[in-house]
Formats: C-alpha cells, structure tokens, sequence
C-alpha cells in the first residue's frame, strides 16, 4: 500500500509516529496516494521540517511559517488550504489531548465514541479527517502501522474511494448508476452485503483497492 513508504521508526517517539501516520492523511484528497506518502517521508527525515510532526511544536506555529515547508517536497498541493488544515488538526488532537496516541486513550480506542466525537460532535474540528471516505481508512492504517487495538473495530466502515467504487461496481454490489452515490450509502451497501460473513468492512479494502488499481486482472493457480 502507499503508506508502506515510510521511514524506520525503529527510534521515533510513539507520539510522532502517530503523527506521521495522521496528518498527510487529511491532505489525501483527488491526488495519488503514493507521491503523498513519497512526500511525507521526505518531510519527515529532514531535520529541518520534520518538526511538522510534533503536534506541540507546530502550536506556536503560523501557517504562513509552516506553508513553505509543507510544499518543500510536495506534500501540500493547495498551500494555503493543506497549511490550514494541517494546523488546524494538530490544534486540535494536543488541546484535547495532548497527543494522538492519547486522543484514542481518551476516547478508550472505541470506534463507536471516536466516530460519534469525530464525525458528529466536534467534526468541524477534524477537517477532512472526518470525512467517511478518510476517517475509516485513517483507523485502519493506525492499526496496521501503528499496533492500534480499536475495540468495535466491526464498525469500520469500507473506504469507499474510486478504487473501491470501481470493484464494486464490477461485483455487482453497485450498479454503473450509482458511481457517484453518496460514500456513506456506498459503504451502507458493503455493510449489508457482509452481513453474517465475519468479514469486516474495512478488511475489504486492500484487495479492492489493488484489484482495481490492477485493471481486474484475475489470475487462478
């Protein structure tokens, strides 16, 4: 996957590790994932703007100070926008708890609390973040990359991306009118269709995600 473009972190704080897996993660919007996670790692392993991944730093920090190192290497596109974004999350994850690794120990690692906090009752607060194709995503590439143990982790939801969107059409589990459904009703979808499976939603991402990137390519051994 793209987020396999990361640096070692064998002696990274667990703070910035959490950082790096979160942040660029509200900038992934119309752009290809990889030059993304490309940049991100370029960001972190230079010392002269790897700060952009300590939440408590960037506090003091304008976003006309950070702009021109989130773009050094390209991980901001829109510099204003991703600039605004970025600080505004980190603002946000060190007011409410002083780092992302204890935002999910506030919140008690629980899907259910971090979905009704993020993406209902403070979603103005979490730009992007929030958003359902991101969030659900967001939650699996922190379990994945950075040992997360969510509890109700069953209520991931799909990323529904336009990868995902692709393969599902080809499954028949949409019709070809209904690529532009809303996101939420295209993972309500997935959700009903697994239903007394045992497969999470979000489980089925990567291998929709590669089989379309692929150009759904079935090889049979």
């Amino acid at each position: 996957m793209p987020e396999d473009a990361h640096p070692d972190f064998s002696n990274t704080s667990q703070p910035l590790k959490f950082a790096y897996f979160t942040l660029p993660m509200a900038l992934n919007y119309q752009r290809n994932s990889y030059k993304l996670w490309e940049a991100a790692t370029a960001v972190f392993l230079d010392t002269k703007t790897n700060y952009l991944f300590d939440i408590a730093n960037v506090q003091d920090k304008t976003e006309d100070f950070i702009r021109s190192d989130l773009v050094k290497y390209k991980l901001a596109l829109q510099p204003y926008k991703h600039a605004n974004t970025w600080v505004r999350l980190a603002k946000t994850f060190y007011k409410s708890a002083g780092s992302i690794p204890k935002f999910f120990k506030l919140h008690n690692y629980d899907v259910l609390e971090l979905k009704e906090v993020m993406q209902k009752r403070y979603k103005q607060d979490f730009p992007y973040l929030s958003g359902p194709k991101i969030f659900n995503y967001w939650l699996h590439v922190m379990e994945r990359y950075c040992a997360v143990r969510l509890t109700n982790r069953e209520f991931i939801e799909i990323a529904p991306d336009t990868h995902v969107i692709q393969a599902s059409i080809r499954l028949g589990v949409l019709k070809k009118s209904e690529k532009t459904l809303d996101r939420e009703k295209v993972s309500a979808r997935w959700r009903e269709v697994l239903e007394g499976t045992g497969i999470t939603p979000i489980d089925m991402h990567s291998p929709l995600w590669f089989w379309s990137r692929g150009g759904f390519i079935l090889n049979f051994v």
